[in-house]
């Protein structure tokens, strides 16, 4: 049916107020699942420094003596000394005078909105240094200062598919491991992996992957308990997924990241990591040069890996 001739509608009036609802819907990964579960500590200077130790291996017969046999003094038990650069995390962002003057839906300051938008950005920009395979980096000329990350520390307890070699710390600088063939994602792999840091006194409780390897990981045959019991005239639940996986040497709570890990499951003893903070986060406004806002958000942090023989990783996986 035509709509009656000459009738007001709102295809012709002019003055209809638009419907924007008064709040912005974002969708995004916030998380910082490893810089928020490590330790920290307090840097001095932007090459920051510490030291490791470790015991000789162990012997039935080495240290037995005879009865009334004079002392003989074994080799000292010395430390290693390692350290990593802090890398300055920087950006900085304007609002016009006339945005902020104006009546907006979702938020009463654009500035207000723009600060907490970059914060979030810029820890998300450190979480995937930190947790990731990294080199550390002098700085030099137009070089920036840059932190190793976890996966390029690990040397002692590592699974890597062929052609894959470790980094590790040398020199004074931590190199980037080199990637591997892919290979598939097993529970043969991480077994291995927890043995080994067992054997060099490591007790890893947190395994960090990302999202397509954490449901592999949940199909693990030695998940257990995927039924819950059920009592009365209750609905079953089937729960498709794990979060924590009993190994023969500890539970490990299983983490995914939803966007620093791509091809690594790194096994982590969070208590022997570290970020080491020369500055904090700081929101500092910029001159002002014209009709608008300037400001700037600043930190310089680095990855203290206290010892990398508490952590593992499987490596190359598909």
């Amino acid at each position: 049916m035509a709509a009656p001739t000459n009738a007001v509608t709102t295809l012709v009036s002019f003055g209809n107020r638009e419907d924007l609802e008064d709040v912005i819907h974002r969708v995004a990964p916030e998380e910082t699942p490893f810089i928020s579960n490590i330790g920290t500590s307090k840097a001095a200077a932007i090459y920051h420094e510490w030291q490791t130790e470790t015991l000789r291996s162990p012997s039935a017969t080495s240290s037995i003596a005879l009865e009334g046999n004079d002392a003989t003094q074994s080799a000292g038990n010395l430390t290693s000394r390692v350290g990593n650069y802090c890398q300055l995390n920087q950006d900085s962002r304007g609002v016009s005078g006339t945005q902020e003057a104006v009546d907006k839906a979702g938020r009463k300051s654009e500035l207000n909105r723009q600060k907490i938008l970059l914060g979030l950005e810029l820890k998300r920009d450190l979480e995937m240094r930190l947790i990731g395979n990294f080199a550390s980096v002098a700085e030099s000329g137009g070089t920036t200062r840059k932190s190793a990350g976890l996966l390029g520390w690990l040397t002692s307890n590592t699974s890597r598919g062929a052609g894959g070699a470790n980094g590790g710390f040398s020199a004074g600088v931590v190199s980037a491991a080199t990637n591997g063939t892919q290979r598939s994602f097993t529970e043969s792999l991480v077994r291995t992996v927890l043995s080994s840091c067992f054997t060099n006194g490591g007790r890893p409780s947190q395994a960090y992957m990302g999202p397509a390897h954490k449901q592999l990981f949940s199909q693990f045959t030695g998940i257990a308990n995927i039924r819950k019991e059920v009592t009365g005239a209750k609905m079953a639940t089937i729960v498709g997924a794990a979060d924590v996986y009993v190994s023969d040497f500890g539970n490990l709570t299983l983490i995914p990241h939803p966007y620093g890990l791509t091809r690594d499951c790194a096994l982590v003893d969070p208590d022997m990591a570290a970020v080491g903070t020369l500055r904090g986060w700081s929101t500092d406004p910029l001159a002002k040069t014209g009709d608008s806002e300037k400001f700037q958000i600043t930190a310089e942090k680095t990855l203290v890996m206290r010892n990398e023989k508490a952590h593992g990783v499987v490596a190359d996986l598909t």
